[in-house]
């Protein structure tokens, strides 16, 4: 506690001149919507289950039951994850017959997917 309040104390006393910055960061940085809907993206991701799903989704096109078996789950559970993920334009679905097929909803989906792995994976 008490070297957090020194900190506190050493930075106001020793940091000048990035005040002259703040208004040009504040004008670029992220609107309200933007964070909101960001932190939903990546709330979409704390959960492993979803974590599979987009993870099998970006190897392949996918129905229902096949996912069902993949990750040894019910149809049910599985369904309501997919539509979480739909709801947030993570995954689209394509029917075909009775069919229904998933898939990732774009690009930026598998680079965001990917780029974190890589992420994890960095030493």
């Amino acid at each position: 506690m008490q070297v957090e309040k020194q900190l506190i104390e050493m930075c106001g006393n020793t940091c000048d001149g990035t005040e002259i910055f703040l208004p040009a960061v504040k004008q670029k940085m992220i609107d309200e919507t933007s964070a909101y809907e960001m932190a939903e993206l990546f709330k979409a991701l704390s959960d492993p289950t979803r974590v599979k799903l987009i993870g099998a989704l970006l190897i392949n096109e996918l129905c229902v039951h096949d996912l069902t078996v993949l990750l040894e789950m019910g149809q049910s559970a599985i369904s309501h994850q997919l539509r979480y993920l739909r709801n947030l334009r993570i995954v689209k679905r394509r029917k075909s017959g009775k069919t229904v097929y998933y898939s990732l909803d774009d690009m930026h989906i598998e680079q965001i997917f990917v780029l974190t792995l890589q992420h994890l994976k960095h030493e």
